[in-house]
């Protein structure tokens, strides 16, 4: 299992089966990361952006061992993992994709897109 994490302001969690499935998402305050679940043997992802140092410190003081990931453009895949899971119906449907914005926050999906990059690079 990978637990992945996408530091900032809001904390995007996902939970990732090793073949790439999403197996369950939050968002976060970051001071919630304290009492975040991981469970025994999974691999911790953390993105390298903005406040990843606070967290990978907070993470290590809990005898962790996140590794970082490159994070950059995640806010992108995000938005498309987004509504690949959450498809528009209705008139929605017609607004391009380029236009869509999701109706709150996508840390989760973040964090997701994270994992995902880590498993094809690991992949390829």
């Amino acid at each position: 299992m990978i637990v992945a994490i996408d530091p900032g302001r809001n904390v995007g969690v996902a939970f990732v089966a090793d073949d790439g499935r999403l197996l369950a998402r939050r968002i976060l305050e970051p001071a919630a990361l304290a009492d975040l679940e991981v469970p025994e043997g999974a691999r911790l992802l953390v993105g390298d952006g903005t406040g990843s140092e606070a967290v990978v410190a907070l993470l290590e003081r809990r005898g962790l061992a996140p590794e970082m990931v490159p994070e950059a453009g995640t806010s992108l895949e995000a938005r498309a993992l987004y509504f690949q899971a959450n498809e528009p119906r209705g008139l929605a449907r017609l607004v391009p994709v380029g236009l869509r914005v999701p109706p709150g926050l996508i840390d989760d999906y973040a964090a997701y897109a994270i994992a995902l990059r880590w498993l094809r690079e690991r992949a390829g």
